[in-house]
């Protein structure tokens, strides 16, 4: 996984980000009322925040004395400042930054954006070693229906499990998962690019588009939706309870 094209891609749609990510919205208000009411966490460490869709809502409906946000991108710090002055931001790789510190929070929160981690086990459990006891680790990421036409037609996409297979993967712990598909609608195979590149999410390959590749893809997308271009998500979130 390249981390600086991703960077680099993110930085450049921060400001049209939250205009377009209308589906990570939704999951981002999902995923906070998988808490179930429980409110009050003293330490709270937010991976991959982004424009702040997710801290927003954190920082309105739970109680804290310290919040840590991450991104790979310095750029989101000035986005996270104007929702709560109170939220730490610091940029890094969390893969490394989780190696460096030894704090321990009661909440781990993450929305559309482990799914980058190449070693996606191994991450998980190195964030569950860091949760005090009865913390919770809370994410979501998306299952292997994902971009299902995007993979139909140009046979790339990210490494995403399926449901069955993330409840193997944590079999030894306390973990509840759900499962969603949501499909949007465009008019056009180009409005499904520019839907994709307006959140980053293209982050996947260095390669540069030529006219006959659109004109390959458009066709193709037009193929496998029977002229009605859809894009398919397919959230998955993800609670793990720490009891050690």
């Amino acid at each position: 996984m390249d981390k600086a094209l991703i960077q680099k891609r993110f930085g450049r749609k921060l400001k049209i980000y939250d205009e377009n990510a209308k589906i990570q919205k939704q999951m981002a208000e999902k995923l906070v009322s998988l808490l179930s009411g429980k409110s009050d966490f003293k330490n709270i460490l937010e991976i991959g925040c982004g424009t702040g869709l997710l801290t927003k809502i954190v920082s309105q409906k739970c109680d804290f004395e310290k919040y840590i946000a991450n991104d790979i991108v310095a750029d989101c710090g000035n986005y996270i400042s104007k929702i709560n002055p109170d939220i730490k931001f610091i940029e890094g790789d969390i893969e490394k930054l989780l190696v460096e510190t030894d704090k321990k929070f009661d909440l781990i929160i993450s929305n559309a954006s482990i799914q980058w981690i190449e070693d996606f086990e191994g991450f998980i459990k190195k964030l569950i070693s860091k949760l005090k006891t009865d913390g919770i680790l809370l994410f979501s990421i998306f299952g292997n229906e994902n971009f299902r036409e995007i993979f139909y037609v140009l046979g790339k996409t990210l490494k995403y499990y399926s449901k069955n297979e993330l409840i193997e993967m944590f079999k030894d712990f306390e973990t509840t998962i759900e499962e969603e598909v949501r499909i949007m609608a465009f008019k056009s195979p180009k409005d499904v690019l520019k839907h994709i590149q307006s959140t980053g999410v293209n982050a996947i390959t260095t390669e540069v588009w030529t006219k006959k590749n659109l004109s390959e893809f458009e066709d193709g997308y037009n193929n496998f939706c029977s002229g009605k271009p859809t894009l398919t998500y397919n959230p998955i979130y993800i609670k793990i309870s720490s009891k050690t």
